[in-house]
């Protein structure tokens, strides 16, 4: 599926959020909004999937506006840094959750539901933790049980805000390209939020530099560390 952000508008009060920020995301690809914090990379992220209302602009998901549309409709994944896995159920009862709050004509049967889970346990390379519980977890396994939720009931586009930023150094390495190989395995067209460019640079195929609620520059990760287009991007890079 791909995206399409038109000219979004955000004000808290006093304070412009997002200003004016256009781009596209292509079918398939992983995007990562890098950026300082507070420059409004989880805000646009939060209005992508309709859990924030833009003041002016339009969100277009394969050519369809669904900017008014409601966050249960929009078939998105979201994938949070802090898990949000439910304490008292197991790891196949996390990932079949959404899965169980279909609508009664999509809804898997029993038998159905079983066979996706071990589909997706398979998928993170953790099929021995399905009756575990999240305290019994490590937390880059935790985070990989979050992403097997997040893309149970396959939503046509995945959200992701600081999805490594609870873990260590080492962690993190091993979840990202994790991350981008499943990403790759199942072509869902994706939105990463990171402050950390070495991570932004690993996994995307298009990354969209902000500050201060506008876009600096968009472009390949190659591309913006050879053509950097302002001093913003050249000190961020660190180049």
């Amino acid at each position: 599926m791909s995206i399409d952000i038109k000219n979004i508008h955000k004000r808290f009060g006093e304070f412009t959020a997002l200003n004016d920020v256009s781009f596209s995301v292509n079918s398939g690809e992983l995007a990562t909004l890098l950026g300082p914090s507070g420059c409004g990379k989880t805000t646009l992220l939060r209005i992508i999937a309709g859990l924030e209302t833009s003041d002016t602009g339009r969100i277009y998901f394969d050519g369809t506006d669904v900017t008014d549309t409601p966050v249960q409709q929009r078939g998105i994944g979201f994938v949070f840094q802090n898990y949000a896995l439910f304490r008292h159920k197991t790891v196949a009862q996390n990932i079949a959750f959404g899965l169980e709050l279909l609508p009664k004509h999509q809804r898997p049967t029993g038998g159905e539901i079983d066979k996706r889970v071990a589909q997706l346990l398979d998928l993170i390379q953790l099929p021995h933790t399905k009756d575990r519980y999240p305290h019994e977890l490590s937390g880059g396994q935790r985070q990989r049980v979050a992403l097997a939720r997040a893309i149970a009931t396959n939503p046509k586009l995945l959200l992701l805000d600081e999805p490594f930023g609870a873990l260590d150094a080492k962690v993190r390495k091993e979840l990202r390209t994790s991350l981008r190989q499943i990403q790759k395995d199942i072509g869902i067209t994706s939105i990463m939020v990171t402050h950390d460019q070495e991570e932004a640079v690993a996994v995307s195929d298009t990354i969209v530099i902000m500050n201060h609620g506008v876009v600096e520059q968009l472009g390949k990760p190659d591309e913006l560390f050879a053509r950097p287009n302002s001093e913003f991007v050249v000190d961020f890079l660190g180049l």
